[in-house]
């Protein structure tokens, strides 16, 4: 599909993906192909509407975490602690938590990640250079302002498909 890597990070038994920009459905069917292309699996979050017949046990069997974003859960606890207790780990999320615009990122990954003491992984999609990057792992050290803008300013240099619907809002 004409598609260029560059993977410099490397990939430990357990760690978080952190996935930007994510502005479009495309953006699964690609990270499933390069996953696949790389021989290797990650979990990842999709809100639980996605689970439905016949859809939903397809995305379980590829990883799939349904998130009910209406309730308030111990996600991020729950997560950190599969992580602690299983062998290999691999964990995919978007911080925007949404295909559209949205400045203020969610946090999770950094919690689940910091909890469980595993790194995160920047990676990135480029639409425009067709292109995905991984050049840059983060060591959550509990200052979540300072990570949070050095992972912002790592993904502002990113192009998704839906380029509009991607912002890494106030980095001051």
């Amino acid at each position: 599909m004409g598609w260029t890597t560059e993977v410099t990070e490397a990939h430990p038994d357990k760690y978080i993906i952190c996935l930007a920009p994510h502005t479009s459905n495309w953006d699964f069917l690609i990270g499933q192909l390069y996953s696949g292309a790389e021989g290797f699996r990650s979990n990842f979050l999709m809100k639980k509407e996605w689970f439905f017949w016949p859809l939903g046990p397809i995305f379980k069997k590829l990883g799939g975490i349904p998130v009910w974003r209406s309730k308030h859960t111990s996600m991020t606890d729950n997560l950190a602690e599969t992580a602690r207790q299983e062998k290999i780990f691999h964990l995919c999320i978007t911080p925007e938590g949404t295909r559209s615009p949205n400045p203020d990122w969610k946090k999770g990954f950094y919690y689940i990640a910091q909890k469980a003491e595993i790194p995160i992984l920047l990676y990135g999609v480029d639409y425009e250079r067709k292109h995905i990057e991984c050049t840059k792992t983060i060591i959550p050290n509990g200052d979540i302002d300072q990570q949070m803008r050095e992972i912002k300013l790592y993904f502002s240099k990113f192009k998704g498909k839906n380029p509009e619907n991607f912002m890494i809002g106030n980095i001051e």
